[in-house]
């Protein structure tokens, strides 16, 4: 009898409302593409491939890095993965390459779901889902978390779309104009948090030549609770907005990347919590067995004239 193999599987949910496009890898929920027209507003990666950078990446139990994979919950000393020799932190959690189920889809709707199963450095159960609703203008997204363990369990979530505002070449994102909602920056050294924090100007304008790779908070929220992220480019402009649920930004303008991706888009990370923050305790969400997290973002974009 010969061997039987698994069936062929969907590698990706696809959603359309009017112009809009947009395509969710199964593998760890990333958002790989969203067109609108001809204008390419993720900075994403070809259909099967793999996502350069955690491009649009769903991070969960932790965002960010974890100096030398090490934390202590409850007395109890636990190591994660680290992501090399040369950069000896665990990054950006356990799902990135993660297959996702679809639990739910129609033309400009669709959710994901996975578990954060016990892992040797993060003993704890989660229930993950990711809610996508499309709209001709904006693409609205829900993560919830859920406690699916026997104890309380710590976490950070993040996600880590990276904005694009038309530039094909290498620098192009020092053409965009910025504003952060944003007044105060974690001081890092080497991608970790030294203890400090510095005021902070979200009047950015022009990137120019200027590197961003910082963690922000103490975020400025408009009367409806959610702050506003704005870039504006040859493409158009792009409104990412976050609840009250994320309290932190990452913005990056991939100085670290490669010839072909390098300071070509800007990404600008949601997060609950800064880097370390497993290690350090800081703004981690903590639930009991059974209790859920939520957290809400969008990007809306207006076309160039």
């Amino acid at each position: 009898m010969p061997p039987t193999w698994p069936p062929p599987e969907p590698t990706e949910v696809q959603l359309t409302a009017g112009d809009a496009v947009l395509a969710v890898d199964l593998r760890g929920a990333a958002l790989r593409r969203l067109r609108v027209g001809g204008w390419e507003l993720l900075d994403g990666y070809p259909a099967g491939g793999v996502a350069p950078g955690w491009r649009g990446a769903v991070l969960l139990p932790w965002p960010n890095r974890i100096r030398d994979g090490r934390w202590t919950w409850e007395g109890e000393e636990l190591q994660l993965d680290v992501q090399s020799a040369a950069e000896p932190h665990a990054i950006h959690g356990l799902l990135s390459w993660q297959p996702w189920a679809v639990l739910s889809a129609t033309d400009d709707a669709a959710t994901l779901s996975t578990t954060v199963a016990p892992h040797p450095g993060y003993p704890f159960r989660l229930a993950a889902a990711v809610d996508h609703a499309l709209a001709p203008d904006r693409l609205t997204t829900t993560l919830r978390v859920r406690n699916d363990g026997d104890r309380p369990a710590p976490f950070g979530a993040g996600v880590h779309p990276y904005l694009s505002l038309g530039a094909t070449e290498d620098g192009g994102i020092g053409d965009a104009e910025l504003s952060l909602p944003a007044r105060t920056e974690l001081v890092l050294d080497g991608g970790m948090p030294t203890g400090e924090r510095a005021p902070f100007d979200g009047a950015v304008g022009r990137i120019g030549d200027r590197a961003l790779d910082t963690p922000l908070t103490d975020l400025v929220r408009d009367d409806d609770g959610w702050a506003r992220v704005r870039v504006r480019g040859a493409a158009g402009e792009l409104e990412l907005a976050l609840d009250e649920a994320w309290p932190w930004l990452q913005v990056y303008s991939g100085d670290a990347l490669p010839p072909g991706q390098h300071r070509r888009s800007l990404a600008v990370e949601p997060m609950t919590c800064p880097p370390n923050a497993l290690a350090d305790g800081v703004d981690l969400v903590v639930l009991e067995p059974g209790e859920t997290w939520a957290g809400t973002w969008s990007l809306a974009w207006t076309p160039a004239g």
